[in-house]
């Protein structure tokens, strides 16, 4: 699925804030002024929507992950279902400080939500009293609702894509310190410098999200399938080569040849036949 401007237009993608509330650094990506409005240029738009998803195909077909994160209600359920068919990670409730910039923190955390797990299927929660149980429980359920969409995330993502990047700002903060690079839906209001792949469009309307959010998607599928394709045809590849090699060569043993036998041995081992006559008569 690509976009094209007429998608992005009856998304309502170029529709963005008041002028009196614009970033002069988005000067760039408006086309134009209607009734105090800002209206975006959805060319721009078209084009950066397919640069953002050729480099997020990239990185899937490379088999690394992206952080997906919107904490803003209009985005979230999007998010959530996107994310959740291209199996990448992603954050809907509260960044949490320092999820990325103290990733190892937030890696302790998710195991402690593994290790309640544990206590509850191999009965050991049964053991405690009812005031730990409940708070306990009440805290695997906290750990699930902020973390429990990251729990494969065992390493770094290797890119993080943003809706509203005013709003995460901080997520923004944190991967530009870290060098991770960002995909952004960026609005009129805010700053696109310290987004790498700028995607300039209404981050408010859920048409405009879904619309940008599912052509980025179908781009990181495209990736993860060209992946498969080529893991098999590399195993297939792997499997001829190895039907194709010649056996291996027999292990010879090298039989050692003795020593010439002297003259002395030579007449000893000479068997002579006596008579028995003869032999009964020496004796």
């Amino acid at each position: 699925m690509r976009t094209n401007f007429d998608q992005l237009l009856e998304a309502g993608c170029h529709f963005g804030h008041l002028k009196r509330k614009w970033n002069p650094a988005m000067a760039p990506y408006i086309y134009m002024e209607r009734n105090g409005i800002h209206i975006i240029d959805l060319n721009k738009t078209a084009i950066k929507i397919e640069e953002a998803a050729e480099a997020l195909k990239n990185i899937a077909r490379s088999g690394r992950k992206i952080l997906f994160v919107s904490t803003k209600k209009q985005g979230q359920e999007i998010i959530a279902a996107k994310a959740q068919e291209v199996g990448m990670p992603y954050i809907t409730e509260r960044w949490a400080g320092g999820m990325l910039t103290n990733f190892p923190t937030i890696r302790k955390a998710v195991k402690k939500m593994s290790q309640i797990d544990k206590m509850m299927t191999d009965g050991t929660l049964d053991n405690v009293s009812k005031r730990e149980k409940l708070q306990i429980t009440r805290q695997r359920e906290k750990l699930e609702k902020n973390l429990g969409s990251i729990v494969d995330l065992t390493r770094l993502p290797s890119a993080l894509f943003v809706v509203d990047v005013m709003k995460e700002h901080i997520a923004v903060a944190e991967a530009n310190r870290l060098g991770i690079p960002v995909f952004g839906i960026v609005d009129t209001n805010s700053d696109p410098n310290p987004i790498d792949y700028v995607i300039p469009a209404n981050d408010d309307a859920q048409k405009s999200i879904e619309v940008i959010v599912g052509a980025v998607c179908e781009a990181i599928k495209e990736g993860l399938e060209e992946r498969k394709v080529e893991k098999a045809d590399e195993e297939a590849a792997q499997v001829q080569a190895n039907a194709e090699a010649p056996a291996p060569r027999e292990r010879r043993t090298r039989v050692r040849k003795a020593a010439p036998k002297t003259e002395a041995e030579k007449v000893a081992d000479v068997k002579v036949d006596v008579p028995a006559e003869e032999e009964a008569a020496a004796e």
